[in-house]
């Protein structure tokens, strides 16, 4: 399991991050793209915001440019995107949400786009973390697209083989920017090489959908309301329920009764055979798809059990990103939870 920050210097950047947020509603008819494509502006002789890659995206999807095009246009005739971008800001208006960053347009987003944001999220956990007790961070991050909180309880494990203990635990996880819902997954953390898994099917999200922001201008800053503040309150007490359920013994029992069912699932065609079909079942990259090979090998285990772990195992590749190898982590679960149907295609 990659490591990112430690929690002191998570808290610290979202602290700062916190402070360096403006959110704003905008109707697309004030909307300029610069000459040169890489920024925005909201009105006529307003200073240019420069766009991030994530929010270039989000753009071009907005418009009905396809992503190849748009990275074409911006490389190598940015005034044709400006072009392309700024008509369809005006044939097609609507009212969007800016969240900038540091004066950078990080997202563009619905105006329907409900704010539950990672500093009031962490706010409301550190107390409910207190009051469960005896938890561990194993490991934590922010990047440009989610937060990721990853906690195990040393008093909740079991034994999968001789020797081969698993611990339980949870991964929070949030997006700002539109990349994904608030989630909250049950983790397995397997003690002799650090491998975590998490076991999707068992969690829950909640999508950042919520009513329509009405404005009165064609740009409005964003601030927290009252009623917004109630809303997310509300919903932070149920999530404390949901913490606390995904950190049960009975739920990491029936994982862990899945997991050892998936030791006696043999792999009856060559491991490079299996993990080519892994491979276009999932779309793993090149790199991916040979970590993935060398550590089922390395792994010993020719079963379903050793291609899950052959998988968690190359989401510690240095290489990838957090973001990735996360999605790696969700896709051992993702094994774990397939039918005798679906893994017989991987390995008969």
């Amino acid at each position: 399991m990659k490591k990112g920050r430690s929690l002191l210097d998570l808290a610290a950047e979202l602290e700062r991050q916190e402070a360096a947020k403006e959110d704003f509603i905008v109707n697309t008819t004030v909307l300029n793209m610069a000459g040169d494509g890489t920024s925005l502006s909201f009105e006529e002789e307003a200073p240019f915001r420069q766009l991030l890659p994530l929010a270039h995206r989000q753009v071009g999807d907005r418009v009905g440019i396809p992503a190849k095009y748009y990275d074409r246009m911006l490389e190598q005739a940015p005034e044709l995107l400006a072009t392309n971008v700024n008509h369809w800001f005006n044939a097609n208006p609507e009212n969007r949400m800016v969240r900038m960053m540091d004066g950078n347009i990080r997202a563009f987003l619905s105006d329907r786009y409900q704010r539950r944001d990672n500093y009031d999220l962490m706010q409301f956990l550190i107390p409910v973390f207190s009051d469960i007790g005896n938890l561990q961070v194993v490991s934590c991050e922010v990047t440009d697209k989610n937060l990721y909180l990853k906690i195990t309880t040393p008093k909740v494990q079991d034994e999968i083989q001789k020797g081969d203990i698993v611990q339980a635990g949870i991964v929070i996880s949030n997006s700002e920017v539109g990349m994904g819902a608030f989630k909250v997954q049950p983790l397995i953390l397997r003690l002799v090489c650090s491998n975590g898994l998490i076991a999707n099917t068992y969690g829950m999200s909640k999508y950042h959908v919520g009513r329509r922001i009405e404005i009165e201008d064609q740009v409005q800053e964003l601030f927290t309301s009252e009623t917004i503040q109630a809303d997310d309150e509300a919903f932070f007490m149920k999530c404390r329920d949901i913490v606390k359920g995904a950190l049960s013994e009975d739920v990491f029992s029936e994982i862990v009764n899945q997991m050892m069912e998936t030791t006696t699932n043999k792999i009856e065609v060559k491991p490079t055979m299996a993990v080519q079909r892994l491979t276009k079942k999932y779309t793993l990259t090149q790199d991916e798809s040979e970590n993935v090979l060398t550590n089922l090998l390395k792994e010993g285990s020719l079963t379903q059990y050793g291609m899950m772990n052959a998988v968690t195992a190359s989401a510690k590749d240095d290489d990838l990103s957090y973001d990735r190898a996360t999605e790696l982590e969700e896709l051992g679960g993702s094994i774990l939870t397939l039918s005798d149907g679906e893994w017989k295609e991987l390995a008969a």
